[in-house]
Order: structure tokens, then C-alpha cells, then sequence
């Protein structure tokens, strides 16, 4: 005869725990000490238990699903470690709970249409998201619906809605003052869309610092920094340094610089924006300010969970800081 399935009581009883404590530990809890939390994995692992979800999904009415939908091209999520920081810090904040991921990438229409339809309790219990513009209709359709959401950036436009930022403001004047300092003269800004909070706040704070006559715009990949950066040499061949605001960009700016003849940073100071792990690789070694990816993306969790859970934490905006990382660009 084969073994009977273990049940939660027999997890309790082996956890030497009361069912009610062994079934939070199970739904994901916050509301059970650290000391039972452990006994009752321990029991899980030992008896090898497996929760009934459909069961339990009819009586709660949950789906133990969770959607992160990015509004960006799915090779941008593979290619900038920006994105890839957020999800693992996502992740990593997720493997502590009984919860799914389910990723998106939108980027048309028909994609943010698909993903609307999608965005229903009958699917997912609460959404984050991540690189939303000012003209994105998702948010407001998201929080009309009564889910739970967290976005990754200051919204722009629209309600107030928890959310979790980088100080980009104080990473554009450090920037800025950094540059300042080292005696440059003509230092330009290859700024991110202006669509987005993280776009118009490192431009802001690297403008309250260095002026605004010399920017161009990017969105942030590689590609839109090289032809923001032979802009500006073609507007200003004496620029001496260069703000661009995202590791992206710089390495595109950096491109351009070397092919026109100008030595990095001898000639053209660059500072990106992101402290990725492959500026410690460019040639020259990139100097950026870093903002923490992996703890943005484990904030953005935990204040989903503590809406799952029904408790309003004690903020909903959080500002993560930023630091200068000095490496051979600067």
C-alpha cells in the first residue's frame, strides 16, 4: 500500500505547532514568529507535503499568483542588468512565499491590451510593474480594478500608488558636481525620456547643478546614447564631459567619443547612471552612480505582500539612495 498523503495537521503535529499556525506558514503569513515558521518548513521538507491549492484557491478565492509586467522589449529585459537587478531581487523576496511570478514584456498595443484582459482576480492576486510612461493606461485600469500594485518608479501623472524609486534627483547632482569639481568645463547631459520620473529627475537634479544648455535624449539604450552623443559633438566639439543617464547610454556615448578620436577620460569625462556590473568591464572602466536594484525590486515585494496580506504598511513611497562609484571614465 502506499503512503497516505500527509495533511496540514500532520504538518502540525510534526511541526508541534496548532493547524491554524502550520496553515499561515503555508498561505504565506506574516503573522507567525520566526521559530514556528522554521518548524513548520522543516516539517513540510520532511514529510514532503503539498498543499491542495485548487482546494484552497475555491475557498479563498486567491490565486497564489503575482504578475510583473514590464512595458518594454523583451531583449532589454535580457540585455540592460537593470531589469535583470529588479527581478531577482523580486525573486529572491518571493522564494520566502508560496507565490508565482508571472511575467509580461509590453510593448505594443496589442501586447498592453492581452495584458489588461489578464489583469483580473480570476488570475492574479496583486501586479507590479516596471518602466511605465506618463501615457500608460495600465495603472489606472489596474487599480480601477481593485488588484493590489506596485509600481517600480515615481508615477508622473495620475493617483497616488505605492511605489518604489531610486533618488535619481541626487544621483543627477552628484553627477553634475563631481564633474564640476574636477575642473570641467563643458559638460552635457544625454538625458532619458521625459515621459518617465526616472528620465525628468536625473536631468532635474543634474540641471540645479551643472545648467541645461547642453543635453540631448535617449530612452535609455545603447544605441539612442551613441547618436545623442555625436549630436552633441556636432553641436559642441570643446564638450569635456558627459552625463548620461543610464550605463546604456554611456557605454553608446563612449563609443562615439573613441571612433571621433577623443580619449575617455583625458579628453571627455563619462559618467553614467545605473553602477552596473559590466561598466567595471568597458574600456575604460565606467564610473556611474549606482542605485540598488535587487533591493528595489525586493521593497516592491514587500509592500505587495503586505497588501495581500491586508496590512497598509507604514509608507508607500519608498526612495532607495544612490552613491557616485568613481572607476576610470571620470
Amino acid at each position: 500500500m502506499t503512503e497516505p498523503r500527509p495533511t496540514i495537521e500532520t504538518v502540525a503535529a510534526r511541526a508541534g505547532v496548532g493547524r491554524g499556525t502550520a496553515s499561515r506558514v503555508v498561505n504565506g503569513s506574516s503573522q507567525v514568529s520566526p521559530g514556528a515558521r522554521a518548524a513548520v518548513l522543516k516539517a513540510i521538507d520532511e514529510l514532503g507535503y503539498v498543499p491542495n491549492r485548487a482546494a484552497r484557491n475555491l475557498v479563498t478565492r486567491r490565486t497564489d499568483c503575482v504578475a510583473l509586467v514590464i512595458s518594454e522589449p523583451g531583449e532589454r529585459l535580457f540585455t540592460e542588468p537593470y531589469f535583470a537587478g529588479i527581478v531577482r531581487g523580486i525573486s529572491s523576496a518571493m522564494a520566502e512565499t508560496q507565490l508565482q511570478l508571472w511575467l509580461s514584456m509590453v510593448q505594443s498595443s496589442t501586447e498592453r491590451d492581452r495584458v489588461d484582459r489578464f489583469l483580473t482576480r480570476e488570475h492574479v492576486d496583486g501586479v507590479m510593474m516596471l518602466s511605465q510612461h506618463a501615457d500608460d493606461p495600465l495603472p489606472g485600469k489596474v487599480l480601477a480594478s481593485g488588484l493590489p500594485l506596485v509600481l517600480c518608479g515615481r508615477p508622473l501623472v495620475g493617483p497616488d500608488i505605492p511605489f518604489v524609486d531610486a533618488d535619481n534627483a541626487s544621483g543627477g547632482r552628484l553627477a553634475a558636481q563631481y564633474l564640476l569639481d574636477q575642473g570641467r568645463g563643458r559638460i552635457a547631459s544625454i538625458a532619458g525620456p521625459q515621459d518617465m520620473s526616472a528620465g525628468v529627475a536625473r536631468l532635474q537634479g543634474f540641471r540645479e547643478v551643472a545648467g541645461d544648455d547642453l543635453v540631448e535624449y535617449g530612452d535609455f539604450s545603447e544605441e539612442s546614447g551613441a547618436r545623442a552623443m555625436a549630436a552633441l559633438l556636432e553641436r559642441e566639439p570643446a564638450v569635456d564631459a558627459v552625463f548620461a543617464a543610464s550605463d546604456p547610454m554611456a557605454f553608446g556615448a563612449m563609443r562615439v567619443l573613441k571612433a571621433a578620436g577623443r580619449r575617455i577620460p583625458e579628453d571627455v569625462a563619462v559618467i553614467g547612471f545605473d553602477g552596473s556590473p559590466g561598466g567595471r568591464h568597458s574600456d575604460p572602466p565606467l564610473t556611474s552612480v549606482f542605485q540598488p536594484a535587487e533591493e528595489m525590486g525586493r521593497e516592491m515585494t514587500r509592500l505587495l505582500l503586505a497588501q495581500l496580506a491586508g496590512n497598509q504598511p507604514p509608507e508607500t513611497q519608498v526612495i532607495v539612495g544612490t552613491r557616485l562609484e568613481l572607476r576610470g571614465s571620470a
